[in-house]
């Protein structure tokens, strides 16, 4: 199979969330997450990022730097970051010195994937001490941080963060709402979801193109893809990959809980609600699945449109043989340089 430029030419990267598997618990789930870490950098995708969740039963990446430096030091050369951190749930100075030791650990691998969603229920918003209007600070807290690395100590001037303070973890922004728009204010590079809502996308895409200012950060506008993207011998076998994360999303969506991963076979044996059909449907819309050859046409075709700089996979499934399965394809359908290769040094600074 021939792989167009833009496929050839454009970094491809793995965002794991720790799902937890039914019968499994938690520890089973962070172990996996660095396992696939290792099984990543083998295949030659670029970043390994992992998540923030709290109090969700079906994800067990509850503290996104720890885990990260877990991942950092059971590889050697994927860059390593959090897609994210969710910034209103913290200080700011922890977050910068959390970051500033990942740094100085692991320099010149680390990545700083920021979000500013708060918990997920309001029982978990009231134990983290935040309310649902926390994210309404999130461009002072976003401004704060980045200050804590340059020297900028506006809001505490007798405070210094160390070892942050002149180090320079590579900083993404993860959009939602206005997140592009900000992104584009202080000068960092954008994660996006594209693949559902896909004109809401490109628009957002445009105005951070048009807005966006050089900082010390990034000295040109670069964009993330984000999207689920399932690669199997046959169309079928790959929706069928997606069925579990499909389901947890729906009952979440209507029972307000974020269940484990359950085998796409008992999925497909229940009777669902009405409403339990319509958000499964919707969940299983929009996603990149099939073949080798039919997703190598969709990311082209995707990646063209947008102009994106790079494309993370965020694919979760019950099977861990077909996932790894799915990316070692998916590895296949890219091209992917290597192991042995250099490390891309991402976005240019300022």
């Amino acid at each position: 199979m021939r792989v167009s430029s833009v496929l050839r030419d454009t970094p491809f990267s793995v965002l794991d969330r720790s799902r937890v598997r039914e019968g499994e618990d938690a520890p089973r789930a962070l172990r996996d997450t660095v396992a696939l870490a290792r099984e990543a950098e083998a295949m030659g995708f670029h970043r390994f990022w992992v998540a923030e969740h709290h109090g969700v039963p079906g994800v067990a990446g509850s503290a996104p730097t720890v885990l990260a430096a877990a991942v950092a030091a059971a590889t050697s050369r994927i860059r390593v970051g959090t897609g994210g951190v969710m910034l209103p749930n913290h200080q700011p100075l922890v977050v910068a010195e959390q970051f500033g030791v990942l740094e100085s650990l692991f320099p010149g691998r680390i990545d700083m994937g920021l979000g500013r969603s708060v918990g997920f229920t309001d029982d978990v918003r009231r134990a983290l001490g935040r309310g649902k209007d926390a994210a309404g600070a999130f461009g002072e807290q976003l401004t704060e941080l980045l200050g804590w690395f340059t020297g900028d100590r506006a809001a505490h001037p007798r405070v210094r963060a160390w070892p942050a303070e002149g180090l320079r973890p590579a900083p993404f922004l993860l959009a939602t709402g206005s997140g592009a728009d900000l992104a584009a204010q202080l000068g960092l590079p954008l994660v996006i979801g594209g693949i559902r809502g896909e004109d809401a996308m490109l628009r957002a895409v445009d105005r951070y193109r048009a807005a966006f200012r050089p900082s010390a950060w990034a000295d040109a506008p670069h964009v993330v893809l984000s999207g689920t993207v399932a690669v199997a011998p046959s169309a079928a076998e790959a929706r069928r990959m997606l069925i579990p994360e499909a389901w947890s999303t729906a009952y979440s969506r209507t029972h307000g809980v974020f269940p484990p991963l359950a085998p796409a076979e008992a999925i497909e044996a229940m009777t669902m609600t009405a409403a339990e059909r319509g958000r499964f449907d919707a969940a299983l819309a929009g996603q990149v699945h099939g073949a080798p050859s039919e997703v190598a046409a969709a990311l082209s075709s995707l990646l063209g449109r947008s102009g994106a700089d790079e494309f993370l996979v965020t694919t979760s499934t019950y099977d861990r043989r077909r996932l790894i399965d799915s990316y070692r394809l998916l590895a296949g359908v890219l091209s992917l340089p290597p192991a042995e290769g250099p490390v891309h040094p991402g976005p240019a600074a300022g």
